[in-house]
């Protein structure tokens, strides 16, 4: 029996991975605190409750306290990053072939991603690992996907429902207003 395999997705997982390493080995090596948010912890929530069920994503979104971004800036060189401010963005870029597509995103924690924002991006605290890789807590993610509330996380939300990953506690934390939109979520097909 022959089989076929899309290494053209693995390598592409192979490289987001290990971009994500550099980014832990460089905030670690610094003391610097941060989650991984978005695609990246959808897919790493989503797969390890239903394998092959997560979506891949091109960057690394990441949560962190404004307070550290000169220190994030110096930190990160070593490992081949450059801190870059583009078009209201903070990133981190490869310093060999900088991308915005392929790069690590910033989103401040305690702060609105954009001022029409529901909600405040949460605070640094617990967080969860998987394949190595520090995650926002799961209720964290929902509430940031239901702020963002773009078709992208839509479809997170629908990946992450359908695992079975949001509980009654998890809805029963949200404000009236991401429950709204968690029905409208649910009610799509």
């Amino acid at each position: 029996m022959e089989v076929f395999v899309n290494s053209f997705f693995e390598k592409r997982v192979e490289q987001l991975f290990e971009l994500a390493e550099r980014v832990e080995r460089a905030f670690s090596s610094a003391g610097i605190e941060y989650r991984v948010v978005g695609g990246l912890a959808t897919y790493l929530y989503v797969e390890e409750a239903e394998p092959d069920a997560g979506r891949l994503t091109k960057d690394i979104d990441i949560v962190v306290r404004r307070e550290d971004l000169r220190k994030i800036a110096e930190a990160v060189e070593p490992f081949g990053f450059e801190y870059r401010h583009v078009a209201g963005v903070d990133m981190l870029v490869q310093a060999g072939a900088p991308s915005a597509r392929r790069a690590v995103h910033m989103i401040f924690s305690g702060e609105k991603v954009r001022p029409e924002s529901i909600e405040a991006t949460p605070e640094l605290g617990g967080y969860r690992t998987i394949r190595e890789v520090r995650l926002v807590p799961l209720a964290d993610l929902v509430r940031m996907k239901l702020t963002s509330f773009r078709l992208k996380d839509e479809v997170h939300l629908k990946d992450i429902d359908e695992a079975g990953l949001i509980s009654a506690e998890i809805e029963a934390g949200l404000s009236p207003a991401l429950q709204e939109r968690l029905l409208q979520v649910r009610a799509r097909e």
